[in-house]
């Protein structure tokens, strides 16, 4: 089963297996990752699962879909590999995938 590595701003990591198809999101909020709640269940409608995609895994995971960027506007902790996790599916080829969560979110 393929694995995401969820990383604390401090430094603390959860590996957690994720079965394909699962989005990181839901992997998290399964594994008790703290710092991701997804208060909206995955609709891509509120902001509780900000990541910051390590830079090694941009190309993998893909861009932003629209309605991913306009929630994400409204952080103050913007960076250009933020990305919702309720949007990340889990593939074969993301196995090992790096998520970086933000200061304050724990």
């Amino acid at each position: 089963m393929p694995i995401i590595k969820f990383v604390e701003h401090e430094g603390t990591e959860h590996v957690v297996d994720v079965p394909v198809g699962t989005s990181a999101m839901q992997a998290a909020v399964n594994n008790g990752v703290p710092g991701i709640d997804g208060d909206c269940g995955g609709i891509c409608a509120c902001a509780t699962c900000h990541v910051y995609v390590d830079q090694a895994w941009i190309e993998r995971t893909g861009g932003r879909g629209e309605q991913e960027h306009s929630m994400l506007t409204f952080s103050p902790i913007l960076e250009d590999n933020s990305r919702l996790c309720c949007q990340i599916a889990m593939r074969p080829e993301l196995d090992g995938l790096v998520l970086h969560l933000p200061v304050g979110q724990h």
